[in-house]
């Protein structure tokens, strides 16, 4: 894999302490799919606060086919100070598990996810701040 290059369209993780942009990716199972959106058309309240608690903004998540298998991509901000701390913390919400023992038997984990993890992490390789976006 190749190294990160780091410019005004990528900056360095020391760069950027106030904002963290994070980006992953899952397989999604397709007979799962209509379930999966059904359940994120309302996502349950508890489980939005505690996304906002852990000082995650402008979460969204994206459905890609490529070559015949459907992907979900994410997409987050962290505006925390703790990272490790903020989600460790939403680990511990009883709804917050309730709600991955519905959404995990509909995602597909790919090669290479770490164990702990449920979903693939991303580098960032270009970010624009335009004018009045941040």
């Amino acid at each position: 894999m190749a190294k990160p290059v780091y410019g005004s369209t990528n900056p360095s993780p020391a760069e950027s302490e106030s904002l963290q942009r994070f980006g992953s990716v899952v397989g999604l199972a397709p007979e799962k799919e209509q379930l999966y959106r059904e359940l994120h058309a309302d996502v349950w309240p508890e489980v939005l606060a505690t996304i906002e608690a852990a000082n995650i903004r402008n979460y969204s998540i994206f459905r890609t086919e490529l070559a015949g298998q459907v992907y979900l991509l994410s997409y987050f901000e962290y505006i925390g100070t703790s990272f490790e701390e903020d989600m460790a913390a939403m680990k511990q919400c009883p709804h917050t598990r309730k709600w991955w023992s519905l959404t995990d038997p509909c995602q597909r984990r790919l090669n290479g996810t770490p164990a702990e993890a449920q979903w693939l992490p991303a580098e960032l390789v270009f970010h624009a701040g335009l004018a009045g976006s941040e």
